[in-house]
Protein backbone atom coordinates (compact mmCIF):
# COMPACT_ATOMS: atom_id res chain seq x y z
CA UNK A 1 0.00 0.00 0.00
CA UNK A 2 1.32 3.30 -0.85
CA UNK A 3 1.76 6.01 1.65
CA UNK A 4 -0.88 7.91 -0.69
CA UNK A 5 -3.43 5.64 -0.26
CA UNK A 6 -2.46 4.47 3.29
CA UNK A 7 -3.05 8.72 4.35
CA UNK A 8 -6.36 8.62 2.35
CA UNK A 9 -7.37 5.15 4.08
CA UNK A 10 -6.93 6.79 7.66
CA UNK A 11 -8.46 10.00 6.64
CA UNK A 12 -11.43 7.94 6.13
CA UNK A 13 -10.98 6.24 9.15
CA UNK A 14 -11.10 8.98 11.43
CA UNK A 15 -14.00 11.13 9.36
CA UNK A 16 -15.89 7.64 10.98
CA UNK A 17 -13.84 7.59 14.54
CA UNK A 18 -14.87 11.02 15.39
CA UNK A 19 -18.71 11.07 13.77
CA UNK A 20 -18.32 13.15 10.82
CA UNK A 21 -19.21 9.88 8.84
CA UNK A 22 -21.96 8.24 10.40
CA UNK A 23 -22.92 4.71 10.90
CA UNK A 24 -25.16 4.09 8.57
CA UNK A 25 -24.43 6.85 6.09
CA UNK A 26 -23.97 6.52 2.35
CA UNK A 27 -20.52 6.80 0.94
CA UNK A 28 -20.77 9.03 -2.03
CA UNK A 29 -17.65 7.89 -3.94
CA UNK A 30 -17.91 11.20 -6.16
CA UNK A 31 -18.36 13.34 -3.16
CA UNK A 32 -15.16 11.74 -1.36
CA UNK A 33 -12.94 11.84 -4.69
CA UNK A 34 -14.00 15.39 -4.94
CA UNK A 35 -13.64 16.45 -1.08
CA UNK A 36 -9.81 14.39 -1.55
CA UNK A 37 -8.56 16.11 -4.99
CA UNK A 38 -8.49 11.91 -6.44
CA UNK A 39 -9.98 10.00 -9.17
CA UNK A 40 -12.83 7.83 -8.00
CA UNK A 41 -10.96 4.66 -8.24
CA UNK A 42 -8.38 5.11 -5.17
CA UNK A 43 -11.71 6.00 -3.33
CA UNK A 44 -12.97 2.59 -3.93
CA UNK A 45 -9.62 0.79 -3.52
CA UNK A 46 -9.89 2.58 0.08
CA UNK A 47 -13.47 1.63 0.57
CA UNK A 48 -13.01 -1.97 -0.25
CA UNK A 49 -9.82 -1.70 2.07
CA UNK A 50 -11.97 0.00 5.19
CA UNK A 51 -14.81 -3.18 4.05
CA UNK A 52 -12.19 -5.93 5.35
CA UNK A 53 -11.60 -4.04 8.80
CA UNK A 54 -15.48 -3.97 9.22
CA UNK A 55 -15.54 -0.08 9.31
CA UNK A 56 -17.50 0.24 5.65
CA UNK A 57 -20.03 -2.23 4.43
CA UNK A 58 -19.87 -2.46 0.53
CA UNK A 59 -23.37 -3.43 -0.69
CA UNK A 60 -24.38 -5.15 -4.44
CA UNK A 61 -25.00 -1.87 -6.91
CA UNK A 62 -25.91 -0.05 -3.57
CA UNK A 63 -22.54 1.27 -3.01
CA UNK A 64 -21.02 1.54 0.59
CA UNK A 65 -22.36 2.80 3.50
CA UNK A 66 -20.37 3.39 7.52
CA UNK A 67 -21.05 -0.07 8.82
CA UNK A 68 -23.72 -0.22 11.79
CA UNK A 69 -23.77 -2.37 15.23
CA UNK A 70 -26.62 -2.75 16.94
CA UNK A 71 -26.88 -2.96 20.68
CA UNK A 72 -25.95 -7.19 20.69
CA UNK A 73 -23.22 -6.51 18.65
CA UNK A 74 -21.87 -3.67 20.35
CA UNK A 75 -22.13 -5.97 23.78
CA UNK A 76 -20.36 -8.61 22.42
CA UNK A 77 -17.73 -6.72 20.71
CA UNK A 78 -16.86 -4.66 24.02
CA UNK A 79 -17.06 -8.24 25.93
CA UNK A 80 -13.98 -9.83 23.59
CA UNK A 81 -12.29 -6.11 23.13
CA UNK A 82 -12.38 -6.11 27.58
CA UNK A 83 -10.31 -9.53 27.52
CA UNK A 84 -8.50 -8.94 24.84
CA UNK A 85 -7.22 -5.68 26.86
CA UNK A 86 -7.02 -7.69 30.24
CA UNK A 87 -4.80 -10.19 28.01
CA UNK A 88 -2.64 -7.21 26.82
CA UNK A 89 -2.47 -5.63 30.53
CA UNK A 90 -1.59 -9.24 32.31
CA UNK A 91 1.38 -9.41 29.89
CA UNK A 92 2.35 -5.90 30.05
CA UNK A 93 2.87 -5.81 33.65
CA UNK A 94 5.46 -9.08 33.19
CA UNK A 95 6.99 -7.59 29.77
CA UNK A 96 7.02 -4.05 29.56
CA UNK A 97 10.46 -3.02 29.76
CA UNK A 98 11.68 0.21 31.61
CA UNK A 99 11.38 2.85 28.45
CA UNK A 100 7.84 1.42 27.33
CA UNK A 101 6.87 1.93 31.31
CA UNK A 102 8.05 5.36 30.92
CA UNK A 103 5.84 5.96 27.86
CA UNK A 104 3.07 4.40 29.79
CA UNK A 105 3.56 6.87 31.99
CA UNK A 106 3.74 10.20 29.70
CA UNK A 107 0.79 8.42 28.21
CA UNK A 108 -1.08 8.56 31.67
CA UNK A 109 -0.12 11.96 32.40
CA UNK A 110 -0.95 13.73 28.84
CA UNK A 111 -4.82 11.80 29.93
CA UNK A 112 -4.39 14.02 32.84
CA UNK A 113 -3.59 17.26 31.02
CA UNK A 114 -6.81 16.71 29.30
CA UNK A 115 -8.62 16.02 32.00
CA UNK A 116 -8.23 19.00 33.88
CA UNK A 117 -9.01 21.03 30.85
CA UNK A 118 -11.99 19.29 30.40
CA UNK A 119 -11.55 18.79 26.97
CA UNK A 120 -12.93 15.09 25.98
CA UNK A 121 -11.84 15.49 22.14
CA UNK A 122 -7.98 15.36 23.62
CA UNK A 123 -8.24 13.11 26.47
CA UNK A 124 -9.94 10.21 23.47
CA UNK A 125 -6.52 10.92 21.22
CA UNK A 126 -4.80 10.74 24.24
CA UNK A 127 -6.33 7.74 25.66
CA UNK A 128 -5.59 6.17 22.45
CA UNK A 129 -1.96 6.59 22.84
CA UNK A 130 -2.57 5.35 26.49
CA UNK A 131 -4.21 1.81 25.82
CA UNK A 132 -1.47 1.71 22.85
CA UNK A 133 1.27 1.51 24.85
CA UNK A 134 -0.13 -1.08 26.88
CA UNK A 135 -0.45 -3.00 23.57
CA UNK A 136 2.90 -2.73 22.68
CA UNK A 137 3.89 -3.50 26.01
CA UNK A 138 2.61 -7.07 25.77
CA UNK A 139 4.83 -8.10 23.20
CA UNK A 140 2.67 -10.59 21.29
CA UNK A 141 2.56 -8.79 17.57
CA UNK A 142 -0.48 -11.40 16.63
CA UNK A 143 -2.30 -9.95 20.02
CA UNK A 144 -1.46 -6.29 19.28
CA UNK A 145 -2.57 -6.71 15.79
CA UNK A 146 -6.17 -8.62 16.48
CA UNK A 147 -6.44 -5.76 19.53
CA UNK A 148 -5.90 -3.26 17.55
CA UNK A 149 -8.46 -4.07 14.73
CA UNK A 150 -11.48 -4.45 17.57
CA UNK A 151 -10.37 -1.63 18.95
CA UNK A 152 -10.66 0.39 15.39
CA UNK A 153 -13.97 -1.17 15.34
CA UNK A 154 -15.19 0.44 17.92
CA UNK A 155 -13.68 3.92 17.93
CA UNK A 156 -16.82 5.78 17.39
CA UNK A 157 -18.57 3.95 20.73
CA UNK A 158 -15.44 4.58 22.64
CA UNK A 159 -15.34 7.89 21.62
CA UNK A 160 -19.43 8.37 22.40
CA UNK A 161 -18.45 6.94 26.02
CA UNK A 162 -16.12 9.70 27.06
CA UNK A 163 -18.46 12.54 26.32
CA UNK A 164 -21.52 10.51 29.16
CA UNK A 165 -20.71 12.97 32.75
CA UNK A 166 -18.43 12.44 34.22
CA UNK A 167 -16.82 9.74 32.37
CA UNK A 168 -13.14 11.32 31.81
CA UNK A 169 -12.43 11.74 35.23
CA UNK A 170 -13.96 8.30 36.00
CA UNK A 171 -12.03 6.87 33.22
CA UNK A 172 -8.39 8.75 34.06
CA UNK A 173 -8.78 7.25 37.89
CA UNK A 174 -9.19 3.68 35.90
CA UNK A 175 -5.80 3.98 34.02
CA UNK A 176 -4.25 5.16 37.58
CA UNK A 177 -4.90 1.90 39.33
CA UNK A 178 -3.91 -0.17 35.80
CA UNK A 179 -0.87 2.25 35.14
CA UNK A 180 0.04 1.09 39.12
CA UNK A 181 -0.86 -2.55 38.65
CA UNK A 182 2.07 -2.85 35.45
CA UNK A 183 4.77 -1.20 37.16
CA UNK A 184 4.24 -3.19 40.06
CA UNK A 185 4.23 -6.49 37.54
CA UNK A 186 0.96 -7.59 39.24
CA UNK A 187 -0.55 -8.81 36.19
CA UNK A 188 -3.58 -10.37 37.41
CA UNK A 189 -4.70 -7.21 38.90
CA UNK A 190 -3.85 -5.02 35.82
CA UNK A 191 -6.23 -7.63 33.55
CA UNK A 192 -9.05 -7.34 36.21
CA UNK A 193 -8.55 -3.76 36.11
CA UNK A 194 -8.51 -3.23 32.57
CA UNK A 195 -11.91 -5.87 31.79
CA UNK A 196 -13.79 -3.55 34.04
CA UNK A 197 -12.62 -0.48 32.37
CA UNK A 198 -13.58 -1.27 28.88
CA UNK A 199 -16.64 -3.71 29.73
CA UNK A 200 -19.77 -2.07 28.92
CA UNK A 201 -22.52 -3.37 30.99
CA UNK A 202 -25.38 -2.14 33.32
CA UNK A 203 -25.44 1.94 33.54
CA UNK A 204 -22.63 2.36 31.25
CA UNK A 205 -24.18 -0.16 28.83
CA UNK A 206 -27.59 2.06 29.54
CA UNK A 207 -25.83 5.65 29.05
CA UNK A 208 -24.19 4.48 25.78
CA UNK A 209 -27.65 3.48 24.15
CA UNK A 210 -29.01 6.91 24.99
CA UNK A 211 -26.12 8.28 23.35
CA UNK A 212 -26.00 6.52 20.57
CA UNK A 213 -28.75 8.61 18.11
CA UNK A 214 -25.52 11.05 18.37
CA UNK A 215 -23.72 9.54 16.27
CA UNK A 216 -26.36 8.86 13.63
CA UNK A 217 -26.75 12.70 13.15
CA UNK A 218 -24.89 14.46 10.53
CA UNK A 219 -23.23 16.81 12.60
CA UNK A 220 -20.17 15.71 14.19
CA UNK A 221 -20.05 14.95 17.29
Amino acid sequence: MSNHSAALREAIEEMIAVGSLSPGQHLDETELAQQFGVSRTPIRETLIQLASMGLVVIRPRRGAIVAELGPQQLVEMFEVMSEMEATCGRLAARRMTAEEQQALLAAHQACKDARDAEEPDAYYYKNEVFHEAIYAGSHNQFLIEQTRNLYRRLRPYRRLQLRVRNRLATSYDEHDGVVQAIVRGDGELAAQLLRGHVMIQGQRFADLMASLPQLTQKTAA
